[in-house]
């Protein structure tokens, strides 16, 4: 995570460097010069690469209406999923017991999934901070994170007709009492020792590869029939063994046509695998370098 330079305040500060120039009229006008004086010591503006994205994310009607659009859509989409018995929202690789007679599910991220926790990152920016792990604990433990649009909702609706709503979290292991109250306090369904899958989670025979949900999700094969995935990250579908644009790209092709019928995507501009994809995953670069790097990625046509 990372904070990103507000483009408004250095276009104000460009402007406000630059006399105005005299009106365009059919008379020249005499223009009188200030005396000469020594230029003022620059201000430096520190890079806030996150506030816009955060801004967004709390103000924008329009990050609401995505949200709204997608749970609503999954929902009209759900009873015929569950009618067919043949259908399930998990990758090849993940699928390791048959369909066939199993419980049916959804599955879900939390974080920026059905939880917002844009006021985390609100208070990176005010502090001119980074990302920590205890800091971000400290948060979760207030157990204040919001539902998101449409999410209750959803998820409810699933209960209501006896599928299960499964959470898949990549949150500390000691953080899962403080998610789980969260989670509750906001009306989201919590059921079952299956409900929530946290980093902790052990499965035998998986080997898990840093946060990769992959392991998870086979867990879940072997008791459930999975109607839909819902998350932020591509890895919260589908396992990425090279976290480069290109790679990211490759993990999803094959699943192209699942998009927003057994998958489904929620935006997620403040953080996530697809910048440190920018910079070779090295976290431990410099700050001026990793925005460097990620400016070298933008496109101008």
């Amino acid at each position: 995570m990372s904070i990103r330079l507000s483009a408004t305040a250095f276009a104000l500060a460009l402007l406000a460097g630059c006399a105005a120039p005299p009106p365009r009229t059919g008379t020249p006008v005499a223009v009188a010069l200030p005396p000469k004086a020594s230029a003022p010591a620059a201000t430096a503006t520190p890079a806030d690469d996150n506030l816009n994205a955060t801004v967004w994310t709390q103000t924008a009607i329009e990050h609401d209406l995505i949200y709204l659009q997608t749970y609503r859509d999954a929902r009209q989409r759900l009873l015929a999923a569950l009618q067919d018995k043949r259908w399930d929202a998990l990758p090849q690789d993940d699928r390791v017991a048959p369909v066939k007679g199993l419980k049916p599910a959804v599955v879900l991220d939390i974080d920026e999934t059905v939880l917002d926790n844009s006021p985390y990152q609100a208070r990176l920016i005010r502090s001119g901070g980074e990302f920590n792990e205890a800091d971000w604990a400290a948060w979760c433990k207030e157990e204040k994170a919001r539902a998101l649009p449409g999410a209750v909702e959803f998820t409810q609706f699933a209960a209501s007709h006896g599928i299960a709503v499964i959470y898949i979290s990549n949150r500390a292991r000691d953080l899962d009492q403080a998610t789980l109250a969260n989670l509750r306090k906001v009306g989201l369904p919590v059921s079952g020792p299956d409900a929530f899958l946290g980093l902790g989670t052990f499965v035998k025979g998986c080997e898990q590869i840093g946060t990769e949900k992959g392991c998870r999700r086979q867990l879940i094969s072997r008791h459930y029939r999975v109607l839909m995935q819902f998350g932020d990250q591509i890895g919260d579908f589908v396992d990425v063994p090279a976290n480069i644009p290109r790679g990211r790209a490759s993990a999803v092709a094959p699943y192209l046509s699942w998009i927003g019928t057994r998958w489904f995507v929620l935006p997620n501009p403040t953080y996530g695998s697809w910048e440190p994809a920018l910079f070779n995953n090295d976290w431990q670069a410099p700050r001026e370098e990793r925005r460097r790097l990620k400016i070298g990625a933008l496109r101008q046509q």
